[in-house]
């Protein structure tokens, strides 16, 4: 083989290479998405939008979902000393599966002014899938708890998803619930010996049938004799 020709075959592997990692890399969208938030506080309903932004990092046989707040959605008409405040929420996850996440954050790091938005700390928490494919990822209600008092804030605006990933399960996803109808495949209805011990049974049925087939067809192509 000439040199140039070893050198096409030898780009022609490697852009086959880069394309299949380029396939097995999970597809993921992310967004900052704005988040109009309605908060039944202790001195009345109060509204605030701010921009929410979802990330996820594999951990283990989970995810680590990350929640960002980008602006204060509430305020206090007192100001909150350092460490006053603990934020939690909730990630609503869809798509191969649906399911919340809980997410929670460390209390305010500084003291709050009085009537002035609250910066509210990252949010984290753990996914485990339970099925494998595409799961979307959207801001739920957040929850604020501050000297003796709760505001609940529920997103008023059907926000859209600001994360969509694939996942994978632990096991490699969803449990098989049988074949695809091509008849190879026997249903996990049990233990995987149980199976194998029907899978091997069926073979030698299917094997003796043949065999007696086989022998029926050379009996009757055997000439007959004739009497002297």
């Amino acid at each position: 083989m000439s040199d140039r020709k070893r050198s096409t075959a030898l780009a022609f592997a490697l852009a086959l290479a880069g394309s299949a990692v380029l396939l097995a890399a999970p597809a993921a969208h992310a967004d900052v998405v704005d988040v109009e938030y309605k908060c039944q506080t202790p001195i009345g309903d109060k509204s605030a939008v701010s921009p929410i932004d979802i990330k996820a990092v594999k951990e283990g046989d989970g995810y680590k979902l990350t929640m960002s707040f980008q602006k204060g959605v509430s305020s206090s008409p007192i100001e909150l000393g350092k460490g006053a405040m603990n934020p939690s929420a909730v990630i609503m996850a869809d798509g191969a599966e649906k399911v919340s996440v809980p997410v929670s954050g460390p209390p305010n790091p500084e003291a709050a002014p009085a009537n002035t938005p609250i910066k509210i700390s990252d949010l984290s928490g753990t996914y485990t899938p339970k099925k494998s494919g595409k799961v979307t990822f959207t801001a739920g209600v957040l929850t604020i708890k501050a000297m003796g008092t709760t505001t609940t804030c529920t997103p008023g605006n059907s926000p859209k998803p600001s994360l969509e990933t694939d996942v994978t399960a632990a096991g490699g996803g969803a449990p098989q619930t049988g074949g695809d109808g091509g008849g190879d495949t026997l249903p996990q209805t049990g233990p995987a010996d149980s199976a194998l011990a029907l899978g091997t049974l069926g073979a030698t049925v299917l094997l003796s049938g043949a065999a007696g087939v086989l022998w029926l067809t050379r009996r009757g192509r055997q000439p007959q004799r004739t009497r002297s």
